[in-house]
This record gives C-alpha cells, sequence and structure tokens, in this order.
C-alpha cells in the first residue's frame, strides 16, 4: 500500500512538471548542479513566509498561489564545452507547437550565450513557462508549471530559486 502512495505521489509530481529534465550526464559532469522541484504544496507552504503586506512579496504570494510548481535544474560546469548543442536539443524538442510558443531568443555569439522563453497556452491562457539559458560554463533550465500572468512572471525573479533576471548590461 505504501509503494502505491508512493507511486501516485510521484505521477502527480511528474505531471505538474510539463517537460522531462532528464539531465543527470550533465550533473555527474558539473562542478555545482542545482536540482529545485517544488510542487504546489511546497510552494503553498514557502509562501507563508513572505510578507503579504510587502507590496513585492504580495504579488509574489498571489502569483505562487495558482502554480502547480516550479522545477529547476541547474548546472555550473570547470571547462567549457561539458555540455552540447544536443543537450539543450533534447529540452527544445520537447517545447514544439502547438502547445508550446517561443516568445523569446537571444543567442550572444562574442559570449557564447543562449536565453530563450518558451510558453504553453491552453485555451489562449498561458499554464507553463520555459526559461533555458546556456552559457560556456552554463546551463539551465526552468519550468514554472500552473497559470502564469506574464506581466507579473518578473516578481518571481529571486524567489524559490528562480534566477534573478537583470536587464542586458550595456
Amino acid at each position: 500500500m505504501k509503494r502505491v502512495a508512493l507511486l501516485l505521489a510521484a505521477a502527480a509530481a511528474l505531471s505538474a512538471q510539463q517537460i522531462r529534465l532528464d539531465l543527470d550526464r550533465l550533473a555527474s559532469r558539473a562542478r555545482n548542479a542545482v536540482d529545485i522541484s517544488l510542487n504546489r504544496s511546497t510552494l503553498q507552504l514557502a509562501a507563508r513566509f513572505l510578507d503579504g503586506s510587502d507590496p513585492d512579496e504580495a504579488r509574489v504570494k498571489k502569483l505562487v498561489a495558482a502554480l502547480d510548481g516550479i522545477y529547476i535544474r541547474s548546472f555550473e560546469f570547470k571547462r567549457d564545452g561539458e555540455w552540447s548543442s544536443p543537450d539543450l536539443d533534447a529540452v527544445r524538442a520537447q517545447l514544439k507547437s502547438p502547445e508550446w510558443s517561443r516568445i523569446v531568443g537571444y543567442r550572444g555569439e562574442d559570449e557564447g550565450e543562449t536565453a530563450e522563453v518558451y510558453v504553453r497556452t491552453s485555451e489562449q491562457k498561458v499554464t507553463g513557462v520555459v526559461i533555458l539559458t546556456a552559457e560556456p560554463r552554463e546551463f539551465t533550465v526552468v519550468n514554472i508549471a500552473g497559470p502564469v500572468d506574464l506581466d507579473t512572471l518578473a516578481d518571481l525573479s529571486g524567489h524559490f530559486g528562480v534566477p534573478k533576471l537583470e536587464p542586458p548590461k550595456k
């Protein structure tokens, strides 16, 4: 009976995570690896520690209340070339139309940086966001599962393991 309950809990967690983040091969080569899996109940618990009287934290608390989960895999490597284009393509392959659309794409050839933002829509509502960032020595995938208001998405920046989003350097 315990096994059935564990399997059901694992299935629920995987259904909230909208893409498969099977990046263990990268984790084995990384100097630093981060694996954050916050399902709905964990997010609700964490949101309790936000100050509702602070306007910024109140917006984050409201956004998090509707989410199904936040899933982050991030790797930092000692040398360039520890990850390859096929690693990035394996994640991109899961982000195809009609369910997913790329809304932002950035490629900096000089620095070897790539950043992409994909949204998942259902019935004309955003039901998920995936952020991919890659640099020669870093590789990060963020999946925010559940209804997301894109206007307030930036409020998650710097909270719950979501990287701090900063404007490009001039």
